[in-house]
């Protein structure tokens, strides 16, 4: 997919407020993460796996924007945003060059199974012009845990194209789920366009040629 400046200059902006809804995000304590375990992560997961719920909030997911499915072995979780879009140029207000979402993905699994993400597929377009610059960036934690694994992607302009990013987290990042609880990974998203001047026009988005931004978490399991 490829616009022409004048096309990108045509679309139409929307300012996205955080949703009052932010305060409603369920907040649940639970005991410390474990980070290691006596039994080596596994290729296979348990059975009955599924998403008990998604709450999310910024102004990059107002109401109703965000999809997600957990695959049938579960191994993977999709994540589907349609209005995760920064933009930046002439017409278009400061704010819609930086867009975040803050969301919680609750999974309900069986007793002495803990989960871990160890990779994230980040897919979507971007149009950067000549010096402009663009960030994709994920926070990934567990409630309860003060302990973070991050990954970030960088573009550098000119480029007009779709992107595809792989991120895989080393062993001594990785932080798992508590033990035999409910899981509540909390993923914090962040994409953000910074113009070279003011006439350049820029825009990111986090899935290609429909605007939409994609983010696919490999999941790996170990009983404890």
């Amino acid at each position: 997919m490829h616009f022409s400046a004048v096309l990108l200059a045509a679309l139409p902006v929307t300012v996205l407020a955080i949703p009052a809804a932010v305060a409603d995000l369920p907040v649940l304590s639970f005991p410390g993460t474990e980070t290691s375990s006596s039994s080596a992560p596994t290729s296979s997961a348990p059975t009955g796996v599924t998403i008990e719920g998604i709450a999310y909030a910024g102004s990059g997911c107002n109401a109703g924007s965000v999809a997600g499915a957990i695959s049938s072995d579960a191994q993977t979780i999709t994540l589907l945003y349609d209005s995760f879009v920064a933009q930046a140029g002439p017409g278009i207000t400061p704010s819609e060059a930086r867009k975040n979402c803050q969301l919680n993905l609750q999974l309900s699994l069986p007793q002495g199974w803990q989960f871990s993400v160890f990779k994230a597929d980040y897919r979507g377009y971007a149009y950067l012009q000549d010096g402009d610059k663009g960030v994709i960036k994920a926070t990934y934690y567990f409630s309860g845990d003060s302990t973070q694994v991050s990954s970030q992607l960088d573009l550098k302009g000119a480029y007009d194209d779709n992107y595809l990013k792989t991120d895989e987290f080393g062993i001594e990042s990785t932080v798992w789920s508590p033990c035999g609880e409910e899981g509540l990974l909390n993923v914090n998203s962040e994409v953000r366009v910074t113009p070279l001047n003011t006439t350049n026009i820029a825009l990111l988005t986090v899935d290609s040629t429909d605007l939409n931004f994609e983010t696919v978490h490999y999941l790996q399991w170990q009983t404890c």
